[in-house]
């Protein structure tokens, strides 16, 4: 079986997780400061509206999983997904960015109902996107490539709306907000249906796995066994605080700088920082991911304390030259965990002699969705704390905190890494041995 990946593919693939992660940047960065400013519900409420939706995502995104691992279709084990949910992606999209005139508790149950049913799509999207790199090679550099270009289309891709979308909303929204948001939202999700649709029909399954039909108990069982995964998925939530800055970011920019424009500035930038992902395959053979890791967590902590403490926002330049480097250490989390998600994968074969990708990429979905959902919850009770008053000038605590959650709070996030890191034994040299495990028990 040759297991390089063309580029073409690899382009396709990484089109697809741009497109999705448009969605994913949306939902992440504007659906909050839509609900207070434009859609006119409470920060409390809209708190309460993502922590439900991670209760509900509790339930429904083992099962989506869990039933992707059981069921093959004739265009593949994943590639089914790919094909028909971005049309639903998109829907429910655009109608979380919908303001219809009802009433203020009417506007509450609309907006739970519609981010939910994004969340839920969004599931049957991402867990096959993930799951791809894990059947397009078995070869562990090409999945690592593999995993960091789709570290690099999240990146992307969640970047795109913070630099198009003030523009969008500036020019469609001149008779009102709410028509910036909802003619915003359709052009960057018709861009997306468009790199998603591509992804489908460019990409490849190439694993082969047994035909023996898995069941719904074997895929936990198999789940259960894989203690290392858990860790990562730890380490993985820690994430959350970066979430926090970006969400906080946009109040960052209106009132602190006066300046909403400068959005795009910082969305770009971050954009820029995710395409040295790159050299992380080839960083990933010189060094393991585990140490990799914790030493560009090290680097962050530093940049950001430097950051807060003396360069501050004063002066422009220095400024944005700190938003790229905090921006570089930030995005090397996500395709390293992504990499050792995959890792983990061959360790769970080996352990019950079930693969099972769907539901150990599952635990990536969940755990982003759910650390959105609680970053989303501290946004709101940050906002509360520093006694934050939509479209007035704040004073100067407000600001101060807003400032802190922008730049210093991640730093949070790579301390935790740091720690949980420590206990993490499934390094390269033990990935071989159950390589070598598998491929003896399958002669």
């Amino acid at each position: 079986m040759n297991d390089k990946v063309s580029k073409k593919e690899i382009a396709s693939y990484v089109g697809y997780g741009v497109g999705e992660c448009i969605s994913f940047g949306l939902a992440g960065s504007f659906t909050l400061i839509f609900y207070t400013d434009v859609f006119g519900i409470s920060a409390v409420s809209a708190s309460l509206i993502f922590l439900l939706a991670r209760a509900w995502d509790a339930v429904i995104d083992p099962i989506v999983a869990s039933v992707m691992d059981t069921i093959h279709s004739p265009i593949g084990k994943f590639r089914v997904y790919m094909k028909y949910v971005p049309l639903f992606v998109v829907i429910t999209t655009v109608l979380c960015f919908v303001k219809p005139d009802f009433g203020v508790e009417a506007k509450i149950v609309y907006a739970g109902i519609t981010y939910l049913m994004w969340g839920t799509v969004y599931a049957m999207s991402d867990v096959p996107f993930w799951s791809m790199s894990a059947v397009m090679t078995q070869d562990p550099i090409e999945r690592s490539k593999l995993v960091t270009y789709a570290g690099l289309a999240v990146s992307v891709g969640g970047a795109i709306p913070l630099f198009c979308f003030p523009f969008l909303i500036k020019h469609f929204g001149a008779s009102s907000p709410a028509h910036g948001y909802f003619w915003g939202t359709i052009i960057l999700m018709v861009v997306a249906f468009i790199l998603m649709n591509n992804g489908y029909r460019n990409t490849r399954e190439r694993v082969t796995r047994s035909e023996e039909k898995v069941k719904l108990s074997q895929v936990f069982k198999t789940l259960w066994a894989n203690k290392p995964l858990f860790l990562v998925l730890l380490a993985f939530f820690t994430n959350l605080f970066s979430n926090v800055a970006s969400a906080i970011a946009v109040y960052f920019f209106t009132y602190n700088m006066n300046a909403p424009e400068m959005l795009s500035i910082y969305g770009v930038i971050n954009m820029c920082c995710a395409f040295g992902l790159v050299l992380i395959p080839y960083i990933l053979t010189k060094c393991q991911k585990k140490s990799l890791l914790i030493i560009f967590c090290a680097i962050d902590i530093v940049l950001r304390i430097l950051f807060f403490y003396w360069i501050g926002y004063s002066n422009l330049v220095t400024f944005f030259i700190m938003v790229a480097l905090t921006g570089i250490m930030t995005s090397v989390s996500w395709p390293i965990l992504s990499a050792m998600i995959g890792d983990t994968i061959d360790y769970a074969e080996a352990k019950t002699g079930n693969r099972c990708e769907a539901i150990m990429f599952a635990g990536q979905t969940f755990t982003g969705k759910l650390a959105i959902a609680v970053s989303g919850g501290l946004v709101g009770l940050i906002l509360i704390l520093v006694g934050y008053k939509p479209n007035v000038q704040q004073s100067s605590f407000a600001l101060k905190a807003i400032f802190f959650s922008v730049v210093l709070l991640p730093a949070v996030g790579s301390l935790l890494k740091i720690i949980i890191l420590q206990f993490y034994h499934f390094t390269e040299d033990k990935l071989k041995e159950v390589k070598l495990q598998i491929a003896e028990s399958k002669k």
